[in-house]
């Protein structure tokens, strides 16, 4: 059965290591038979969210601002699959990620039933030191109704643009998408 397949790639740099590492995922899906389609959220206009609640006042279904994340948070409901990708900076998700997952208040009743899957990507070649984002990923997947985690990589020891391809991750990422 074909899957709808959703990858956030929330990198600041086109083509960066958790960014290829969020086309090998979607090339592996592909062979298999899916649809996958990536937001680059770097050229999206997501806006902090303001702490308004509204949200809170429309059953989930509205929000004050008027950007790029109405749209998204749609595809999200819609899809089978969603693959949410960041560089790691200080061991913590990035900005671009973690502003994104704030805005999920006016929709996340409504993103249920889904398989998540998590591309970490970090300077430090320990894989415990990525645990905290992971973590991080999981409080999220805590708020949502029936989601689940299905596959984390963890992409260690690569810093410069480009480094990710003289290692395995690009291959492991293939596989992951894959396998779904």
């Amino acid at each position: 059965m074909s899957k709808k397949v959703l990858v956030i790639s929330s990198s600041p740099r086109r083509g960066g290591n958790s960014d290829t590492l969020c086309d090998q995922f979607i090339n592996g899906a592909t062979e298999s038979g899916h649809k996958a389609e990536k937001i680059f959220l770097k050229d999206k206009k997501i806006n902090y969210c303001t702490g308004c609640g509204l949200c809170n006042t429309n059953d989930y279904t509205a929000c004050s601002q008027n950007d790029d994340m109405k749209d998204i948070l749609e595809k999200i409901i819609t899809s089978d699959v969603i693959v949410m990708a960041t560089p790691v900076y200080f061991y913590t998700m990035c900005g671009q990620m973690k502003t994104f997952i704030d805005r999920f208040c006016s929709r996340y009743t409504h993103i249920t039933d889904k398989d998540f899957y998590f591309i970490l990507t970090a300077a430090d070649d320990n894989k415990d030191a990525l645990e905290r984002t992971a973590e991080e990923f999981r409080g999220l997947l805590a708020c949502l109704d029936n989601c689940t985690e299905k596959g984390i990589l963890y992409g260690t020891g690569i810093w410069k643009r480009g480094e990710v391809n003289s290692t395995t991750l690009p291959e492991q990422a293939f596989d992951m998408g894959k396998s779904i």
